[in-house]
């Protein structure tokens, strides 16, 4: 029961650091993107900007086709600032997703006018700890990278073992970490 208990706060990590820019994974569920918003803003931040690739379901009929700029025209209809905000696309990846975001920010820091030391990413639930070691990996020694885990409200995560959802998630997230402890992320 030990490990049960504390499974999911270890991968539902929260380790922000001083940063001005706040990375949202634009995959996140709509109350999640809400709650950055409550973050940017007691954060300090000077930036927000979302992450993420193709949409895998309705790209063809939607407006916006990825979730990077999914999140960012959600963030704008929560009247978040448009100016304080910046959507950066990463390419379509079968595979390793998270990184392929992580590459195409890094990509998109490079050319960018911002000067940036350091980023707090903001992500969901047990995803937290392999993200987070995802984008330090891509961003080192560059940008140090906080995270910051968005609590899910469709399971509690005190008890996640009572619910599939809670079950899916987090023993996915589990071995998925695991696996991510075996690649080298700096692309």
């Amino acid at each position: 029961m030990l490990t049960i208990n504390h499974l999911h706060p270890f991968l539902a990590l929260n380790s922000p650091v001083a940063a001005d820019i706040l990375v949202v994974e634009g995959w996140l569920p709509d109350y999640a993107i809400k709650a950055s918003i409550d973050e940017f803003k007691t954060g300090g931040y000077r930036k927000l900007i979302t992450t993420g690739g193709p949409l895998s379901k309705g790209y063809y009929l939607a407006e916006y086709k990825t979730f990077a700029e999914i999140a960012a025209a959600t963030l704008i209809a929560l009247n978040f600032e448009p100016d304080n905000l910046i959507a950066v696309p990463a390419p379509a990846a079968i595979k390793h997703r998270t990184q392929a975001s992580a590459v195409a920010l890094r990509q998109w820091l490079s050319t960018s006018d911002l000067e940036v030391k350091a980023i707090n990413l903001y992500t969901f639930g047990p995803h937290a700890r392999r993200s987070w070691l995802i984008f330090k990996q891509v961003l080192a020694p560059e940008i140090r990278v906080g995270v910051i885990a968005a609590q899910p409200l469709d399971y509690d995560a005190n008890n996640w073992w009572q619910s599939s959802t809670g079950v899916r998630s987090t023993i996915s997230e589990s071995i998925a970490y695991a696996y991510a402890r075996f690649i080298d992320w700096k692309a």
